[in-house]
């Protein structure tokens, strides 16, 4: 089951306050861990940055996989990395254990609030986008000044035909256990789809059949960037996948469309090139290594 899920990435919590470990080495910052997270706590506090890894990741691969820890201490950022993962959606239950948790979380190490930027990798994208929301429409004491996805399949319904898709062209075998493992997965969580749209709706960011945005609406006032590298070749090469088949394709759409519905004063649509590879040196476009770390912390600097 493990490797089939690890599969996922290429397409693509409760927290307790006992059981940590909490120190302190000769260096500025302090680190937490708990099986649910890891914290990296800047000793003079500008901003939280806080991080969703990909569906079958945790926070060492998110640690390992996105080069931002030393930037960030740098400029006074604390980092929280969750390892809150297996979701491509979020109940509305798990909004509200997440929002608490956070919560808790900041209290008991008394982590800035005044700057908290949350940004995932693949599904981690899409389990952000949807807790952001949640954050600010519920008035939570966590409210996020940005917001940022990377290459994250945030049209569960354009998954789906994606995946159908992928099946039909039987191109390798990696590409048809991933197809296989997400229509499974998502006809048993929302049925069939020529049977109705509306549960799809209910649970993704975005629907780009339909232009449904009824998740983000919350996020309106908050500074967003998408990140995608949409390297069409290597796709192609690899999957025989098309640019309307990619996260990339969604992701785009989805800047079209909040660009109309919330402007694009604080909508950044961010679109990279040959950046995609992985930290044992692979080349793939689907990666943390996409985002410049140097570049984002001074966008959420900026936000104060």
């Amino acid at each position: 089951m493990r490797n089939y899920l690890i599969l996922l990435i290429s397409f693509l919590i409760s927290c307790k306050a006992n059981n940590n470990t909490f120190s302190k080495s000769n260096s500025s910052p302090t680190t937490a861990n708990s099986s649910e997270y890891k914290l990296i706590k800047a000793e003079n506090q500008n901003g939280l940055l806080i991080l969703f890894p990909c569906y079958p990741c945790d926070f060492s691969n998110t640690l390992a996989e996105f080069n931002i820890v030393d930037v960030c201490i740098q400029n006074g950022i604390s980092i929280l990395a969750m390892n809150f993962n297996q979701h491509l959606y979020l109940t509305f239950e798990e909004k509200q254990n997440l929002a608490t948790n956070l919560e808790m979380i900041i209290h008991q190490y008394n982590l800035a609030q005044q700057n908290i930027i949350i940004g995932g990798f693949s599904s981690g994208g899409n389990v952000s986008l949807l807790l952001s929301n949640y954050l600010i429409e519920n008035n939570s004491k966590v409210q996020p000044k940005g917001v940022f996805v990377v290459d994250s399949p945030i049209d569960l319904l354009g998954l789906y035909k994606v995946a159908e898709k992928n099946i039909k062209l039987n191109f390798s075998e990696v590409s048809v256990q991933e197809a296989t493992w997400i229509i499974n997965f998502l006809k048993d969580e929302f049925g069939n789809p020529d049977e109705g749209l509306e549960n799809f709706e209910k649970a993704s960011p975005y629907t780009l059949e339909t232009q449904n945005i009824s998740n983000l609406i919350g996020l309106k006032n908050v500074k967003l960037r998408i990140y995608t590298e949409p390297d069409v070749q290597w796709w192609y090469e690899n999957r025989r996948n098309d640019y309307e088949d990619l996260n990339a394709y969604f992701l785009e759409n989805l800047y079209k469309k909040l660009s109309i519905e919330f402007g694009k004063q604080n909508l950044e649509f961010i679109k990279t090139t040959q950046k995609g590879f992985r930290s044992n040196g692979e080349r793939h476009p689907h990666s943390w290594s996409i985002v410049n770390s140097a570049e984002l912390v001074e966008w959420i600097l900026n936000m104060k």
